[in-house]
């Protein structure tokens, strides 16, 4: 299988991650992208301003890229990760040389990445989403009837054990760390997880924070992302890692009620506390593999508890890990993708 996919390939991308699968299994794959056409990591305001006056030409140069390799490299499948920046019009050139179409979309909304996912749904012969709801939201928003749900699995060539030195110790150790975007919900609870526990040692990473008023997690915020080998680091370095699912967005019918996270965690050697829902059960048993809550104040009552009983809190990590080893690798997703994409061809 000839396999042109689209999307970013970043050291811990999660897209990166499973092309790297997809080889590994037998595919044919060429990659396009799209970091190398489009400025997309700028910070200040100025060049914000200058990213947006020139993305329409960059965007434009990256779709005639992606034309071109579709004309040299002949593949069998057209692999769109997300697809943000991947025009209509590319589908439809793709699909006259015979390709045929996939997408995998990883987020919650269809609709909260600009116009080009929304006027390209309908083009696709298959789509992955990596949310439940997401079949449905795809059905009743866009009569999609092609969708399959497939969820996120762990980067063996990332999320690993790794030799923790001690200067990994002293800056990434912690009582509980969460990574990950801000958002309202996240920080509320975990402002009530300081409230009940001051004297935690928390770490909070990712993008975003800055927007954080709550001044008791001000002092627990880093600034930063991590990621690649230092995401693995951070994750084996924190006692316990907090899975606080996304709230709600706009264009979807629920919010999260898993994540890529559910099984890095587990995937990276450490342990989990995970949000509890119907869905977040169904991957690793409750105490046995993972801790679960409901609600800040159990995800509280959780990390003292876990943070109290190491026994308890060795056990479930080394029972996460190995489930993790079994059955969630993006091997084993990528074997599921092309299964469903065999049917294809």
């Amino acid at each position: 299988m000839r396999i042109l996919a689209i999307g970013p390939l970043w050291r811990g991308s999660n897209a990166g991650g499973l092309f790297r699968a997809l080889s590994r299994e037998g595919c044919l794959i060429e990659v396009l992208d799209e970091f190398y056409y489009l400025s997309l990591q700028t910070k200040t305001r100025s060049t914000k301003v200058l990213e947006r006056a020139i993305r329409p030409l960059q965007e434009k140069e990256f779709n005639i890229a992606i034309r071109k390799k579709v004309e040299l490299f002949s593949p069998d499948i057209f692999f769109v990760y997300k697809g943000a920046f991947v025009q209509p019009e590319t589908l439809q050139f793709a699909r006259q040389k015979n390709c045929r179409l996939v997408l995998f979309y990883p987020d919650v909304s269809m609709s909260a990445h600009g116009n080009n996912i929304p006027k390209s749904i309908p083009l696709y012969d298959l789509i992955f989403t990596t949310k439940t709801f997401g079949i449905r939201d795809l059905e009743n928003t866009y009569g999609v009837k092609n969708a399959v749900f497939i969820p996120h699995g762990f980067d063996p060539e990332i999320h690993r054990k790794l030799n923790i030195s001690n200067e990994d110790k002293h800056r990434f150790g912690c009582d509980a760390s969460f990574i990950g975007t801000w958002s309202p919900k996240k920080e509320q609870w975990l402002s009530v997880l300081k409230q009940r526990l001051p004297g935690m040692n928390l770490k909070i990473w990712g993008e975003q924070w800055f927007k954080a008023t709550t001044d008791n997690i001000k002092t627990s915020i880093q600034y930063t992302g991590v990621h690649g080998d230092l995401y693995a680091i951070a994750i084996q370095c924190s006692a316990i890692n907090l899975g606080i699912l996304s709230e709600k967005v706009r264009g979807a019918s629920s919010g999260d009620l898993i994540t890529s996270r559910t099984f890095h965690i587990p995937g990276s050697s450490g342990f989990l506390l995970h949000e509890r829902n119907e869905e977040s059960v169904l991957y690793f048993k409750e105490n046995e593999e993972a801790g679960f809550f409901e609600g800040a104040e159990e995800m509280a009552l959780q990390a003292e508890y876990y943070l109290a009983n190491f026994v308890a809190r060795e056990r479930a990590q080394a029972g996460g890990y190995q489930r993790a080893l079994k059955e969630h690798s993006l091997d084993a997703r990528a074997r599921t993708v092309i299964g469903h994409m065999n049917s294809l061809l």
